[in-house]
């Protein structure tokens, strides 16, 4: 193979690297394995040019749709569509979708040039044909000052950039990402999603994301589908999925949430209701539709919604409270407290503004705007005592 494809002399000036965005729909996607459906009727339509995430636990099914999407596992019933098209039988490499992994699968003796200009050389391009787009792609990854360095030489960050660059090279219909950044330390996973997300924006190419990281999918996705045991559980913008979960499993899974079980009283309208947990009343704002007064209710509250002060609010929403746990995170402070009858509701406060010094046994106020409550469906279990990262 010729060595170092893009000279050291060579300056190219930059030129602008698009691809025209396309759509794609999936109708009624099932996969089985046997007795097992790891996917089980997925549909959805995914608009030219979005950002779509798609989200949920080990063995939800996100994988297996990625891979289907990408040709690598053959759907046992459904339909995938590209710009209306039928392509369930198109073979992966016929796809021209781009396709980023968790392991940068990176040639290690070749390099970033070689690596980059690998997708155009199998096609039959000719490195003349071809220095122009590899250059550009390097440059859009920030990377072309290191076209002639080894996999071996780079960070991790660098090498998944290569990775990024490989896939986008040919100009793919969609860009394909499974998992990505879950190799990287912290903090540049963070510098990546910027990164990531800019991209996207310059490109306007379709992308399709795979993650379990919640804060990732919020961060990026202009659509999150939202997986559990092979369906889709909900779907939607970040912000609405985030402020109105439809069920108990989006609640606490995107994000973290307190659940109260509580008794509908009355509604006054649409715009309030009043429910009940033992002899304590709430309020609540918009009334639930789907619920009358006697029945019961499962409320999700963010513990970021809860309010603490020292001395009682005025609103009705308030409970006098004992802390039993708090861990310090920097920006905030995470407690655990104990307020009957709701028992045990974790809260999160801006350490800044927190107001209070806590302490194991403080007591303390807590209250919430009827705003902050959401009525979900419970589709799982809502253990009492939840337990959120780092209380």
């Amino acid at each position: 193979m010729e060595r170092n494809v893009i000279r050291s002399g060579s300056k190219l000036a930059p030129s602008s690297f698009s691809a025209a965005p396309h759509a794609l729909s999936l109708k009624g996607i099932v996969k089985r394995y046997g007795d097992l459906a790891a996917v089980d009727g997925v549909s959805l339509d995914i608009p030219r040019g979005s950002f779509l995430t798609l989200l949920g636990p080990s063995g939800s099914g996100k994988t297996t749709i990625l891979m289907s999407i990408a040709g690598f596992v053959r759907p046992t019933e459904g339909d995938i569509l590209l710009d209306g098209a039928r392509i369930n039988d198109l073979p992966p490499e016929k796809r021209n979708f781009g396709m980023v992994f968790q392991g940068y699968a990176l040639f290690p003796h070749m390099t970033v040039a070689e690596n980059v200009w690998f997708p155009l050389r199998v096609r039959g391009q000719s490195f003349p044909e071809s220095e122009r787009a590899v250059m550009d792609v390097l440059q859009l990854v920030q990377l072309d000052h290191l076209k002639d360095r080894l996999p071996s030489e780079l960070s991790g960050g660098q090498q998944q950039r290569v990775a990024l660059a490989r896939a986008l090279v040919f100009k793919p219909d969609l860009l394909l990402l499974d998992e990505p950044l879950s190799a990287l330390d912290k903090k540049l996973r963070a510098d990546l999603q910027w990164e990531l997300k800019d991209l996207h924006e310059k490109l306007g190419t379709t992308f399709i994301y795979v993650t379990h990281d919640q804060e990732e999918a919020l961060s990026m996705s202009d659509e999150i589908v939202i997986l559990r045991d092979g369906k889709i559980e909900q779907m939607g913008k970040p912000g609405d999925l985030y402020e109105k979960p439809a069920t108990s499993f989006v609640a606490d899974f995107l994000g973290k949430s307190n659940f109260i079980r509580a008794r509908l009283i009355a509604s006054t309208g649409p715009d309030q209701a009043t429910y009940a947990v033992g002899e304590q009343e709430f309020n609540l704002r918009p009334a639930p539709a789907t619920v009358g007064p006697g029945e019961t209710v499962a409320i999700a509250l963010r513990p970021e919604k809860i309010d603490i002060s020292v001395t009682e609010p005025e609103t009705t929403n308030r409970l006098k409270a004992t802390i039993r746990q708090f861990n310090y995170h920097g920006t905030s402070f995470h407690l655990r407290v104990s307020a009957a009858p709701l028992g045990d509701l974790f809260v999160t406060v801006q350490a800044w503004r927190c107001g209070i010094t806590p302490s194991i046994n403080g007591e303390l106020w807590i209250s919430w705007e009827p705003e902050a409550g959401v009525v979900v469906r419970e589709t799982v279990a809502i253990d009492d005592r939840p337990s959120p990262d780092g209380v």
